[in-house]
């Protein structure tokens, strides 16, 4: 294959590479955030930074999905017209429980939801995960 015809396929292959995140719906949970599934009581399981989540079944993965990181970003409401999104904000969290109530991809500790959501947003974002 000459250069001039792999230039295109490397080019293709860099941008593949980076625009690998997925897309969900985010909420938040409030407190008591133990015991979790992962670790049950231990209070060394939350980072200093208090962003954290708790998967759903979508990424759950029985249980593999503890500790796994993810950074995240608020893209859109889910439900209304108004922007709930912090702008150019983008957090990285760790998964510390599962939960199965309601329709969310993942629920973020209130501290983790109004660092890339306004505080007065209570609703459903649409936001964008990519481990």
């Amino acid at each position: 294959m000459t250069r001039e015809m792999m230039f295109p396929w490397l080019i293709f292959l860099f941008l593949i590479g980076r625009c690998s995140a997925d897309v969900g719906t985010a909420t938040f949970y409030n407190p008591p955030y133990v015991p979790t599934k992962c670790y049950g009581n231990g209070t060394l399981q939350f980072p200093a930074d208090n962003l954290f989540a708790a998967a759903s079944d979508s990424i759950w993965d029985n249980g593999a999905a503890c500790a796994r990181e993810y950074s995240v970003r608020c893209l859109s409401a889910a439900a209304s017209s108004a922007d709930p999104c912090v702008a150019n904000s983008v957090i990285q969290v760790r998964i510390v429980d599962f939960r199965t109530t309601g329709a969310a991809t993942m629920f973020l500790s209130s501290d983790a939801f109004q660092a890339i959501a306004h505080p007065n947003v209570t609703a459903t974002i649409n936001f964008e995960f990519k481990q």
